[in-house]
C-alpha cells in the first residue's frame, strides 16, 4: 500500500522528507508567506520521496496511494511546523500585543 518497507518509509519519508516539509513550513512563516504555499511545496517533496523510494530502495515508483500517504505525513508536518513558527512569530515580535494560548495559538492581550 506504501510502495515500500515500513523502515524505508519511516527513515525516508517520515525522518528526512518530513523534515524538509518541517523546515518549509518554518521558512514560509518566518518570511511572511501565506500558509497555502506549503501545500505545493510539500506536494513537490512528496514527488521526491517517490523517487528516492523508487531509485534507492526498489520501491515502487507510480504508486498512488504511496504517494498520497507520504505526501500526507509531509504536508502534515508541514503545515504544524508553519503554525507553530507563525505563532511563536508574532508573540515574540509583538509581546505588547499578543500573549501565547498554546503551541498554535495567540490572543491579544487585556
Amino acid at each position: 500500500m506504501i510502495g515500500t518497507t515500513w523502515p524505508v518509509f519511516i527513515g525516508l519519508t517520515v525522518i528526512l522528507l518530513g523534515g524538509a516539509g518541517w523546515m518549509t513550513g518554518q521558512a514560509l512563516a518566518r518570511s511572511w508567506r501565506p500558509l497555502w504555499q506549503t501545500v505545493p511545496y510539500c506536494l513537490l517533496l512528496g514527488l521526491v520521496d517517490r523517487f528516492l523510494t523508487w531509485g534507492l530502495f526498489q520501491g515502487a515508483l507510480l504508486t498512488l496511494p504511496g504517494y498520497l500517504i507520504g505526501t500526507a505525513v509531509i504536508l502534515a508536518l508541514g503545515l504544524i511546523a508553519y503554525r507553530a513558527t507563525q505563532t511563536r512569530k508574532m508573540v515574540d515580535q509583538y509581546p505588547w500585543l499578543y500573549q501565547r494560548t498554546g503551541p498554535f495559538t495567540w490572543r491579544e492581550k487585556a
